[in-house]
């Protein structure tokens, strides 16, 4: 079994995020070099937010570089709970505006149509990422992964094809409160980089926690035994 990688440790959110964006701005820089294009995914949320600025304002060749995301609501990116909107008000900016973004949600009949749409979509945009950005709840989630979520085995499952899957909303007060898309454990195995970028003693915690867990339900655990070229950048403040 692969050991938990090394948690890097950066002083302020600042130096932090500059050094995930360096890393990202490297491998994305390198595929478009080496083969004319490069494909990158990442989250929504909060976290991501500096990382996607300073990535907006890197000088790449941004209009061979597809954007996507680990996952994504059920909902039209006109929702304040659009993970799209993130990326297109704060990542799709200034340098970054000329790359092409490919969403996760498109209005279909079903959260798991959608989900055949998207795994289409990025398939046809080469099946595999060149660099991935990731964060992870309190509760050790990554992508739409949830505890206890009736896809998370089938998420987790290390010899399936890289895929997009619709993930039902939480019964009885569980996570998720909407139905979700997310790509699967295969898209991150295949990936050239993948960072995990942690905020938070918190979340240090769970990680450290999550990484000795049972791969088959646990995310982070997951990762570690599927060999994914995991880095982990953190920062004690919040």
């Amino acid at each position: 079994m692969s050991e938990a990688p090394v948690i890097e440790t950066f002083p302020t959110v600042d130096a932090w995020a500059e050094a995930i964006a360096a890393r990202l701005s490297e491998t994305l820089g390198a595929a478009v070099r080496d083969k004319g294009s490069a494909v990158f995914a990442g989250p929504g949320g909060t976290t991501p937010a500096p990382v996607y600025r300073r990535l907006a304002a890197t000088d790449l060749d941004w209009a061979r570089i597809a954007v996507t995301l680990v996952d994504e609501r059920y909902v039209p990116d006109t929702s304040p709970e659009s993970n799209a909107r993130l990326i297109r008000d704060v990542l799709l900016q200034d340098k970054a505006a000329t790359g092409r973004f490919i969403p996760l949600y498109t209005p279909e009949v079903t959260v798991d149509r959608a989900a055949i749409v998207a795994a289409h979509a990025l398939a046809d945009a080469g099946g595999r990422f060149d660099a991935v950005l990731l964060g992870m709840g309190e509760d050790g989630h990554i992508c739409s992964m949830f505890p206890n979520s009736p896809t998370l085995k089938t998420l987790l499952t290390p010899t399936l094809k890289p895929t997009v899957l619709g993930v039902p909303h939480g019964r009885d007060g569980a996570a998720p409160t909407l139905e979700r898309l997310s790509i699967n454990l295969a898209y991150l195995m295949s990936a050239g980089r993948v960072i995990l970028g942690l905020k938070g003693d918190a979340k240090r915690r769970v990680f450290e926690q999550e990484a000795q867990g049972d791969p088959r339900i646990q995310p982070i655990a997951a990762l570690i035994a599927a060999g994914v070229p995991l880095e982990v950048l953190y920062t004690e403040a919040s």
